[in-house]
C-alpha cells in the first residue's frame, strides 16, 4: 500500500483505473480477430453492440453479411463508401442499401470474358435475404480482341453496330436474378455511361441474345413488381419476345419501356400483354407508336380490367388512335390515368373523350399537354365535363383551347378534387401506404 501511495503522489497520470476489465480486453481481442474467428452471437446482446461498434468497415462480407445484423454498423459502411445515402428508398434497411448498391456496382463494371463470374454468383448466399430491388444503368461489353488498326476508321455509324455485334453481348443476369427470391424491382439500361474517346454505336447495343436471355430470366422471377427497360434501343423484334414471356406473370404490375424504338408491331404484341396479364401501369413514353399501334393498345385496354395508368407520351398516335383509346375507355372500368400528351391530336380526339367525361366514373387523370385541341375540342371536353365527379386531373397546357373554356373546365376539376380531399379525409382508406 506504501508503493502505492507513492506511486500516485509521484506520478499524477497513474491510476488503478488504467488496468482493463478482463471483460474489455476480451472485447478488444475478438474485434482483432473477427474475421479468423467471428463469434458474435455467444456474446451478451451489450457486448455484441460493443464489438460492432469497433469493427473494420472494411471486413469481407463473407466474414460480415451472414453474421452482423446491426443496423449501426451497415450504416457505417454505406456513409463511408457512397456521398448519398437515403435509406428511405431502401425501407428504412441500411444492410438492404449496401447489399443492393454492392451488388449494381459489380455488375455495373462486370466485363464479360474477362470479369470472374463468381464475383458475382458468390454474392448471392450473402444477399438473396435482402435484396429487393436491382437499378443497373450500365452494361459493359467484352473487351474487344481483334482491335482496328488505327489506319481504319471506327465503327462511327449506327449501321457498322451490327457488324460487332458478336462483341457486344452483355452479362446474363439469369443466374443471379432467378436465385434472388425477394426480388420484387429491376430496373434496366443497356447503355455505357462514361465511354470518352472509345465512343462506338456498338456500345450501346442491346443485343437479340441479351433480350432472350434476360426474358427467360424475368418470367423465371416470379416475385418481380416492376420491370423497367428504358432508353435500350428496344425495338418491335424484341418486344415481342419479352412481351411473350411475360404473358400470364404472375406478379408483374409495372412495366416501363419509355425511351424506346418501338413501332405498332411492337404495341400490337403489348396490347395483347394488358389484357393476358395483371399489369397496372404500362410507360410507353418516347416510342414511335401511331394509329395502329394505339388501336391495338385501345383493344388490350377494353379487355383489360386491372390497368390503371397508360402512358404513351411522346408518340404518334394522332386522331384514329386518340379516338381508338377514347372508345375502349367507354367500356373500361379500371384505368386511372391517361397520358396522351404530345401526339398529334386535334378536335376528334376530343369529341369522342367528351363522351368518356359523361359516362366514366375511373379516370382520376388525363393529360392532353402539347396537342392541337383547339377552341371546339375545348368546348367538347367542358361539355363532357358536365356532369362529371371523378376526374381531379385535367392537363390542357399548349392545346389551343380558349382561356374562358380552360378556366371553366380547371374550375370543375378543382372542384371534383376538393371533394374527393374531404372524403378521404372523413373515410381514410383501409389499404396500406
Amino acid at each position: 500500500s506504501f508503493y502505492t501511495r507513492r506511486c500516485i503522489t509521484e506520478d499524477p497520470s497513474w491510476s488503478l483505473v488504467t488496468v482493463p476489465h478482463l471483460t474489455e480486453l476480451c472485447l478488444q481481442h475478438i474485434v482483432h480477430n473477427f474475421e479468423k474467428n467471428p463469434i458474435l452471437n455467444y456474446l451478451l446482446p451489450e457486448h455484441q453492440k460493443k464489438v460492432v461498434d469497433r469493427l473494420s468497415t472494411s471486413l469481407p462480407l463473407t466474414v460480415t453479411a451472414n453474421i452482423v445484423s446491426h443496423e449501426d454498423y451497415w450504416k457505417r459502411c454505406c456513409i463511408e463508401r457512397w456521398q448519398v445515402c437515403d435509406v428511405s428508398n431502401y425501407g428504412g434497411s441500411w444492410k438492404r442499401m449496401f447489399l443492393e448498391r454492392h451488388l449494381e456496382n459489380i455488375l455495373k463494371f462486370f466485363i464479360p470474358n474477362t470479369t470472374d463470374p463468381k464475383q458475382v454468383l458468390e454474392l448471392i448466399p450473402l444477399c438473396k435475404g435482402y435484396v429487393r430491388k436491382l437499378e443497373i444503368n450500365q452494361f459493359l461489353p467484352p473487351l474487344r480482341v481483334d482491335q482496328k488498326e488505327e489506319s481504319h476508321d471506327l465503327a462511327d455509324t449506327e449501321e457498322d453496330a451490327d457488324f460487332s455485334e458478336a462483341y457486344t453481348h452483355h452479362y446474363d443476369l439469369k443466374d443471379l436474378i432467378t436465385a434472388l427470391p425477394h426480388l420484387e424491382e429491376l430496373h434496366l439500361i443497356y447503355s455505357v455511361k462514361s465511354c470518352g474517346m472509345n465512343f462506338e454505336w456498338s456500345l450501346f447495343n442491346f443485343t437479340e441474345q441479351d433480350c432472350s436471355k434476360l426474358a427467360a430470366a424475368v418470367k423465371m422471377c416470379h416475385n418481380l413488381k416492376v420491370f423497367k427497360l428504358t432508353r435500350s434501343k428496344v425495338n418491335d423484334d424484341k418486344i415481342k419476345v419479352l412481351a411473350r414471356n411475360l404473358l400470364d406473370h404472375p406478379c408483374l404490375l409495372e412495366l416501363d419501356l419509355s425511351h424506346n424504338l418501338i413501332t405498332d408491331n411492337g404495341a400490337q404484341a403489348l396490347g395483347k400483354l394488358i389484357s393476358h396479364s395483371r399489369l397496372k401501369t404500362l410507360d410507353l413514353c418516347n416510342n414511335q407508336i401511331r394509329h395502329l399501334g394505339a388501336q391495338a393498345l385501345a383493344q388490350g385496354l377494353a379487355e383489360s380490367s386491372t390497368l390503371t395508368s397508360l402512358n404513351l407520351r411522346l408518340n404518334f398516335v394522332e386522331d384514329k388512335g386518340g379516338e381508338a383509346i377514347g372508345r375502349a375507355l367507354l367500356t373500361n372500368t379500371s384505368l386511372k390515368s391517361l397520358h396522351l400528351g404530345s401526339n398529334n391530336l386535334s378536335e376528334p380526339t376530343a369529341a369522342v373523350f367528351s363522351k368518356v367525361l359523361a359516362q366514366n366514373t375511373t379516370l382520376t387523370s388525363i393529360n392532353f399537354s402539347c396537342n392541337h385541341l383547339g377552341l371546339d375540342g375545348g368546348k367538347q371536353l367542358l361539355e363532357g365535363l358536365a356532369n362529371n365527379k371523378t376526374l381531379t386531373e385535367l392537363d390542357l397546357r399548349h392545346t389551343e383551347v380558349e382561356q374562358e373554356t380552360d378556366f371553366l373546365i380547371h374550375q370543375i376539376v378543382w372542384a371534383n378534387r376538393e371533394a374527393a380531399r374531404l372524403g378521404s379525409l372523413q373515410h381514410p382508406t383501409a389499404e396500406p401506404l
